[in-house]
């Protein structure tokens, strides 16, 4: 084995860490006896030769000698190895991608048109391995010749003839799902897989490959799924629990009848580009093989299904924007006398109410029940799902609040290294405004170390936390200001802040003048947005403001004009530096400035011509700040309107700063443009800010907000935007 190695001169190839000399080593540690250096090698092959799914030349190098592992039957955990050959060459550059690359990018990617066609041009050897007698062989074989081989009616022939065969539960799912990668990547077969699986999903001879075809066929044709899909799967799921392990299909059963003979030799068809990955796509960093391992062993301890949910999220990815179907699913499953079951549909359901809107009460209030739950981490899911529901979490509050009453020492959660911070029923029963979480929020104040988000918490629960301000002051008044006064003051500030505590400016003016150097710009800039949301209660400070002032230019000086005005109202003393602040090389603080002078309306109308002139600016934020403030100052709508509903088309990350404007506006005209933009949002499905792979913590409470928006502004209920 590996003849040929040491003749390759890995010492002038690098990788991800640098030079690749060591990759000998790795390769003889995949076809090791000892399991742990078998681990060892495979994290060693994915964190640094294939980093991140990349291709580097010593990648390329190791292609043939990867092939040598897979088809030799001595050598343990081969399944391993064909993920990652899949890993290599299934990488897929298309026409769009290509005219994208610059010069900087075209090795790179010629390594992966490489990779793409040395693994492909091998990938006949994963037909022998499609009956291999290591099981881990034989699932994942199917995706690799799905993904890889050159002849999709050949591959899909061989799925099929296989499938009645296979012993393994898993295997035949494997087997199944590289039929519908076939259906997506080659979509003239779509139908004829589409027809496979809609009879094997009322033919299988298992609940389980019922389930995976009507997976599959969701993915590739949804529109071949049964009418009552709920109740069908719903069926499916209860006949899985009731049974028994290991169910098997019969030895004796026969060959489909529908399959095609696999030919000795490739039958006529279009070749295949390389395309997307298999599971060996998800790439680790050195150490973590072993760690996902584990992770995953625990995480399906106890499951007689441990594929289901596997199975179950493909199906949702296929059902997409049927909202309602999969809503009745989760519901379904959230009544799962299947803990582990409930586990998944709490984690799915936060997956569909973070990408699509629809009514949820049912589901959300399904999911509030399961915080009574015993096992920790069905409760722990759903308090962490319910925390980024904001106001959608409402049907849950009764059941957050039991929760909240029953764990106390869940109320504030602290780590090796950081501030503590606030548990997850805190920050859901908070962002509800819900009184009952005052004595969590209480205990956290009176910790040594205020939880950093203790703050915000306080500021969703507006009124409602007025007990709360004495306590803030007082903790405000113990901080030291030395270099880590920021981490501690900022949480207690931004509390006040929500409060509009008045009372509080003694104290803010006693941080706001012995800021230390480090990190005192950011902790002098939420003393001043205390100090300005005191309003007039906080008249002491003028002085102190004006002083500030005198430095124009600076972010400061906007920071502490924009308080002295909502204190003092003295137009003639700020207008002269958020002027200044204009003129600013920092976009960041030219839209300071921009803000606080639309803040000041028809008394900066002098400034008009000025913000006229940023809206042809090339920063997107800044010319959606200079069209609001344009609005504010001057009351001319049109203009505003034409470049607010331009970056509306640019960007989605700036529709709720639009949408608050065109609120404000009045009532938006029935045939108007704006109005047409406005209905187009309120009827889209999809969530605006929805992203494939991501997602931020506030972003449900974000869409909602944009929603509640353009209601108010087709129905012209006045001025004033959501909070």
């Amino acid at each position: 084995m590996f003849s040929g190695i040491d003749e390759v001169d890995w010492a002038s190839m690098e990788h991800a860490y640098g030079p690749a000399d060591d990759v000998p080593e790795l390769l003889r540690g995949l076809a090791s006896d000892d399991p742990a250096e078998r681990e060892a090698a495979l994290d060693g092959m994915y964190g640094a030769v294939h980093h991140q799914g990349d291709v580097y030349a010593c990648t390329l190098a190791c292609i043939p000698f990867l092939f040598e592992l897979v088809v030799d039957p001595g050598v343990q955990d081969r399944g391993s190895v064909v993920e990652l050959l899949t890993s290599i060459g299934g990488f897929d550059l298309d026409e769009d991608d290509e005219a994208e690359i610059d010069e900087d990018e075209i090795e790179g990617a010629a390594n992966y048109a490489m990779a793409a066609a040395a693994v492909t041009a091998g990938a006949g050897v994963f037909f022998e391995l499609i009956a291999d007698e290591d099981p881990g062989v034989r699932l994942a074989a199917p995706l690799a010749l799905a993904t890889l081989h050159r002849h999709p009616v050949r591959v899909l022939a061989l799925l099929r003839e296989r499938l009645p065969v296979e012993p393994d539960e898993e295997v035949r799912f494997a087997l199944v799902e590289a039929a519908g990668r076939v259906a997506l990547r080659h979509r003239p077969l779509a139908g004829r897989v589409a027809e496979w699986l809609g009879r094997l999903a009322s033919r299988a001879p298992s609940p389980g490959l019922r389930l995976a075809a009507l997976a599959q066929l969701a993915r590739c044709s949804p529109d071949g799924l049964p009418g009552d899909v709920v109740p069908v799967v719903s069926g499916l799921l209860r006949e899985m629990r009731s049974a028994p392990e290991g169910d098997a299909a019969p030895e004796g059963d026969e060959p489909d009848p529908d399959a095609e003979p696999v030919d000795s030799e490739p039958v006529d068809a279009e070749p295949v580009a390389a395309a997307e990955t298999s599971r060996g796509e998800q790439v680790v960093t050195p150490t973590l093989v072993g760690q996902l391992r584990s992770l995953s062993a625990q995480e399906n301890a106890g499951r007689g299904t441990p594929w289901a949910a596997d199975l179950l999220r493909t199906l949702h990815v296929g059902l997409d924007d049927r909202v309602g179907d999969r809503t009745a699913l989760l519901a379904d499953q959230l009544r799962s006398p299947d803990r582990r079951q409930r586990i998944d549909a709490v984690r799915m359901s936060g997956g569909l109410i973070r990408a699509w809107r629809g009514p949820y009460e049912e589901l959300v209030a399904l999911v509030g029940d399961q915080l009574a739950d015993p096992e920790p981490r069905l409760a722990e899911a759903a308090s962490h799902v319910l925390e980024e529901l904001f106001s959608l979490a409402a049907p849950a509050a009764d059941a957050l609040a039991a929760r909240l009453a029953a764990e106390p020492g869940d109320w504030v959660r602290t780590w090796a290294s950081g501030p503590p911070g606030l548990g997850s029923t805190v920050k859901a029963l908070a962002r509800l405004g819900d009184a009952r979480v005052l004595p969590a929020l209480a205990a956290a104040l009176e910790l040594p170390q205020v939880a950093h988000d203790v703050g915000f918490a306080v500021g969703h629960l507006g009124a409602a936390a007025r007990p709360l301000a004495g306590t803030l002051r007082r903790r405000l008044a113990e901080v030291e200001l030395d270099e880590g006064a920021y981490d501690r003051a900022s949480p207690l500030l931004a509390g006040l802040t929500g409060l509009r505590a008045g009372e509080a400016a003694p104290e803010v003016l006693r941080v706001l003048r012995g800021a230390p150097e480090y990190r005192g710009e950011w902790l002098r800039t939420a003393a001043l947005r205390a100090l300005g949301s005191f309003g007039p209660a906080a008249r002491e400070a003028v002085p102190e403001l004006r002083a500030l002032i005198r430095r124009p230019g600076t972010a400061s000086a906007t920071e502490a004009a924009e308080a002295l005005w909502a204190i003092s109202g003295d137009t003639d003393a700020v207008l002269p530096v958020l002027i200044e602040g204009l003129r600013s090389d920092q976009v960041h603080d030219r839209r300071a400035a921009v803000v606080a002078l639309g803040a000041l309306g028809p008394r900066a109308a002098v400034v008009a011509p000025r913000l006229r002139g940023l809206l042809a600016h090339e920063e997107l934020w800044l010319r959606v700040d200079a069209a609001i403030a344009l609005w504010e100052v001057s009351g001319r709508s049109q203009e505003t309107t034409e470049a607010l509903l331009a970056g509306w088309e640019q960007s989605r990350h700036v529709r709720v700063r639009v949408a608050e404007c065109v609120a404000r506006m009045g009532p938006v005209p029935a045939g108007s443009a704006a109005a047409h933009v406005l209905r187009s949002e309120l009827a889209s499905v999809r969530r605006h800010n929805a992203m494939d792979g991501g997602y931020g913590s506030h972003d449900i409470h974000e869409d909602e907000k944009l929603l509640a928006l353009c209601r108010r502004a087709l129905r012209g209920t006045g001025k004033g935007t959501t909070t």
